[in-house]
């Protein structure tokens, strides 16, 4: 799979691209392989990640313990290592369009 879903001898890593403070909370797609998460709290005490968090908690159903930030904690750029629940998030991705 060349999205932002990746499996790897360590797990499986959800590529994300963030973009705090944005007009709405949204997922705007994939582009280049990342996720693209538009979140309307600012980069401010890690708001932004627990944002970008709750949403992909919302929008996949799958809980929130399930996903942990591996990457990119003062970035745009985020990893997220999946615990569990991946196929219910490789569902959910495949509905999203490129």
């Amino acid at each position: 799979m060349n999205g932002p879903l990746r499996f790897t001898p360590k797990g499986l890593f959800l590529d994300v691209k963030a973009t705090p403070k944005a007009a709405h909370d949204e997922i705007a797609g994939i582009r280049n392989g990342e996720l693209l998460v538009k979140i309307t709290a600012a980069p401010d005490k890690g708001k932004a990640n627990a944002a970008v968090l709750a949403l992909l908690a919302e929008k996949t159903g799958v809980p929130k313990s399930a996903f942990e930030l591996v990457s990119g904690e003062t970035a745009r750029n985020k990893v997220f290592r999946l615990a569990s629940h991946g196929e219910a998030v490789q569902n959910w991705l495949s509905t999203l369009k490129d």
